[in-house]
């Protein structure tokens, strides 16, 4: 009798676990379901929530955590994301025209035609991120770090760059006519294949190459760093699409 005794009472306390872990599960489940129907507000967890095709503009999460959030198609206009941890979110065809983003994380972001433009970045991170197409103009993005971001055919007219490092990113036929290069800007190893670069004062630029700059499309107006010299391909000429 005492070896059924203490077998049944393992199998009892072995239940016990088992329901308690179960228990525990479904609160951490429920807590996580709360956070993602939640209101936006400063701080909100919404880490790994399905935000799709939904009005989020003027929104004020500040400091909120949206790593892995899918943001497909959303509408974040003028919204307040200072310091907000976005790495990893899906951000593609999303808009963030005139928000507010100082300090934020964007870190290996998708944002393939995403509306960026007017966006105040001023130090955020770009790392790493798919940004290929997406609209960058007027944005405020001194100091800002797209280090190994693929910024293929994206626009930066208007755009005030300066202090920014593009160190190893795609840049081609990304366009920075008319954007401001008020400090160095770091082009270390950055591939420059038809990258729009006419009337362009980069003559305090960091990291810049002969063979980058041969690839690139310039003008007489281009000012190159010293040592540099004008490809004579410059102009290059574009088919009419």
């Amino acid at each position: 009798m005492r070896p059924m005794i203490v077998t049944c009472g393992r199998s009892v306390f072995q239940t016990f676990l088992l329901v308690a872990a179960c228990i525990g599960l479904f609160t951490l489940s429920a807590q996580a379901a709360d956070d993602c129907r939640a209101s936006p507000a400063p701080g909100i967890n919404w880490e790994d929530c399905d935000k799709k095709l939904i009005m989020l503009d003027s929104s004020d999460l500040s400091g909120a955590n949206l790593t892995r959030t899918d943001f497909t198609s959303t509408d974040l206009r003028s919204s307040n994301l200072t310091k907000a941890n976005l790495e990893k979110a899906v951000l593609v065809r999303a808009s963030f025209a005139g928000s507010t983003a100082t300090g934020a994380r964007f870190a290996r972001i998708e944002a393939y035609r995403t509306d960026f433009s007017q966006l105040d970045a001023l130090g955020a991170i770009f790392s790493g991120a798919e940004l290929q197409r997406s609209i960058f103009t007027q944005a405020k993005l001194g100091d800002a770090d797209f280090t190994k971001a693929d910024l293929g055919r994206s626009q930066f007219d208007g755009a005030d760059v300066g202090g920014s490092r593009f160190s190893l990113a795609n840049l081609a036929r990304a366009d920075f006519r008319g954007a401001a290069f008020a400090k160095p800007v770091d082009f270390d190893r950055a591939f420059f294949f038809l990258t729009r670069i006419e009337g362009v004062d980069l003559t305090a630029a960091t990291g810049l190459t002969q063979w980058q700059v041969d690839m690139a499309c310039g003008d007489a107006q281009t000012r190159l760093p010293a040592g540099l010299n004008t490809p004579a391909s410059w102009p290059c000429q574009f088919q009419q699409e």
